[in-house]
């Protein structure tokens, strides 16, 4: 294509509906056909490969360090669990800091 497409987004194209996405090709990108029958997937693929929008798969997550010392933080923490001498609550408070941080992690990798 000669000319630059240029539209304006509110939010993500992953993160928009697939009826968003519908109204936004009917509406900004009439080159596409056959909108009302796909999926949200075959929608993002199809607005991705008119704006010319690679996805770049193998990007190193930048949350990479962040994510580490977390498990690191874990580590410490299940050894300090399993050591002699800790009473039961205080190896609950430790489990339930264990889980807060496995979530906060997997969050970190998911958002990347």
């Amino acid at each position: 294509m000669a000319e630059e497409i240029t539209i304006e987004l509110k939010k993500p194209l992953d993160k928009m509906t697939a009826k968003e996405l519908r109204d936004l090709i009917i509406n900004q990108l009439p080159m596409i056909q056959g909108a009302s029958g796909m999926d949200k997937d075959a929608l993002v693929a199809a607005i991705k490969e008119v704006l010319g929008i690679t996805d770049e798969k193998g990007a190193p997550n930048p949350y990479k360090n962040q994510i580490l010392s977390l498990k690191v933080q874990m580590k410490e923490m299940r050894v300090k669990k399993a050591a002699e001498g800790t009473t039961r609550k205080e190896k609950d408070i430790l489990r339930r800091k264990v889980n807060r941080l496995k979530k906060r992690s997997r969050a970190l990798a998911k958002s990347a």
